[in-house]
């Protein structure tokens, strides 16, 4: 089991920044890749990044996600991050950290919530103009 605690959300005018952080805990041995996902009501979870957590390897960022948002990870604390700067009004929502359970290496990590299986509790980012 998996245990995931995410921090840093908050209330931010447009233009701003914030930092997510996403604290995992648990038996972590078949745990790949961890990710953020965002949801706004009635819409689907959408990948915001993906970040290979055993290995060397390429994060991954969802299609609608600008390079005004960066994940990063620290294995020493097994927590992945996610600077968001320059926040718009539809950079607003729940974002939640997810991790996967693999019982073997993965070539890349995936981009659907169906690929994780533990979810943290969401952290809420609103963005006023």
């Amino acid at each position: 089991q998996v245990h995931l605690v995410e921090s840093g959300g908050g209330s931010v005018q447009a233009g701003g920044s914030l930092k997510l952080s996403c604290a995992a805990s648990g038996y972590l041995d078949n745990t790949q890749c961890m990710a953020w996902f965002r949801q706004v009501p009635g819409k689907e979870r959408e990948l915001v990044a993906s970040v290979p957590i055993k290995r060397s390897g390429r994060t991954y960022y969802g299609d609608s996600i600008q390079a005004r948002f960066t994940a990063s990870r620290d294995n020493a604390k097994n927590s992945v991050y996610l600077q968001m700067n320059s926040l718009k009004s539809e950079d607003a929502g729940m974002y939640f950290c997810a991790a996967d359970l693999v019982f073997a290496g993965v070539a890349r990590c995936g981009g659907s919530s169906e690929d994780y299986v533990y979810w943290g509790q969401g952290t809420q980012v609103t963005v006023s103009s």
